[in-house]
């Protein structure tokens, strides 16, 4: 049956909301770029999977641009670590990952970030600080646990971001990790992204409570829900759940409500929901409108805008035709990597 369509907006326009957070055209800009990236990113990996180009699975991130984007204003590139789930190509290149590698990694290919052997689901680029997306749901957030129990065993002042939806909320693992993490007052910050439908049952129907943001609650873990379409909500709301780990008071989880347009997979023809709830979403909370919106009251100009386009235009395309041209792994590839030399 499908879901009955979200509540809508005040307007069919998506306003800017009065307690929208500011930001110098420059900032907006450079944020409009990044999220314009993962878009026209994500929507050639759909192409080039319909053409049979990426093989296996391949989840895109459409919809949820402003998460990774408003997340990494506050990673120290290097120094703070990443970890996410298998929908991992817009946390990448928020990250910083060159589109070239990612995209080469999604078809396979030895010029790919994990040199082809990794695929859409499992690439790595510690030197971005990008641990990973993990294909087992939920298996992430123990490993980020980890790696926020590292930088806090270290000293370092290093910052564990650990992404995961809200279909794994419900898994054991996660609720281990709570404990652990507050017993040891770890530098996690717990990003649930809640695209209301995981795999592809909604919230309601598989959750008891839907306030994701207090499952932390009985460990003493503090939490807070944010607008994951409004990316300036989301990098303040993180900046605040940054500064309270760095300064030693242990994990946070913030549940960013967010939504996706496309189905779980690109195999998922996603008719758990109906087509007019998907467009009200796109007509009045796109996460790019908002942000033109902010930007036009910033005085960006038309010009400015098409520039930015166009650079990424040519930037993907780039990803593309490096992809397409870069051999296939060697066969020797299959013994490397196996273990880390001590």
């Amino acid at each position: 049956m499908a879901k009955a369509p979200a509540a809508k907006a005040d307007s069919s326009k998506a306003k800017k909301l009065p307690n929208t957070p500011t930001a110098s055209k420059e900032d907006l800009l450079r944020l409009y770029r990044e999220m314009v990236l993962i878009r026209r990113f994500e929507e050639r990996a759909g192409q080039l999977y319909g053409m049979g180009l990426i093989g296996g699975f391949c989840h895109l991130y459409i919809g949820q641009e402003a998460v990774a984007v408003g997340v990494q204003e506050s990673v120290r590139q290097g120094h703070d670590k990443i970890i996410t789930g298998y929908r991992d190509h817009g946390h990448m290149l928020a990250a910083g990952m060159d589109p070239n590698e990612v995209m080469a990694e999604l078809t396979g290919r030895s010029g790919g970030s994990s040199r082809g052997k990794g695929g859409s689901m499992h690439m790595f680029d510690t030197a971005t600080g990008f641990y990973g997306g993990h294909g087992i749901v939920g298996a992430q957030v123990p490993l980020g646990t980890g790696l926020a129990f590292s930088g806090r065993y270290r000293g370092d002042d290093s910052v564990a971001f650990i992404y995961f939806g809200d279909g794994a909320t419900n898994q054991g693992q996660v609720y281990e990790s709570f404990n652990m993490a507050q017993l040891w007052k770890l530098p996690a910050i717990y990003i649930i992204e809640n695209n209301q439908y995981a795999m592809g049952t909604s919230i309601e129907r598989s959750s008891s409570t839907t306030d994701l943001s207090q499952r932390g609650a009985s460990f003493g873990i503090p939490g807070e829900q944010v607008d994951g379409m409004d990316v300036l909500a989301v990098r303040d709301a993180v900046a605040k759940a940054v500064k309270r780990a760095r300064e030693g008071d242990g994990p946070y989880i913030l549940e960013v409500k967010t939504y996706r347009y496309r189905g779980h997979s690109m195999s998922d023809p996603a008719k758990y929901r109906s087509k007019e709830e998907v467009d009200e979403v796109k007509k009045t909370r796109d996460p790019i409108d908002h942000i033109k919106l902010l930007l036009a009251d910033a005085k960006a100009t038309e010009d400015e805008l098409k520039a930015i386009d166009a650079e990424i235009k040519a930037i993907v395309a780039e990803a593309v035709r490096f992809a397409q041209e870069s051999p296939e792994p060697d066969p020797s590839e299959l013994y490397t990597d196996v273990y880390v030399e001590a």
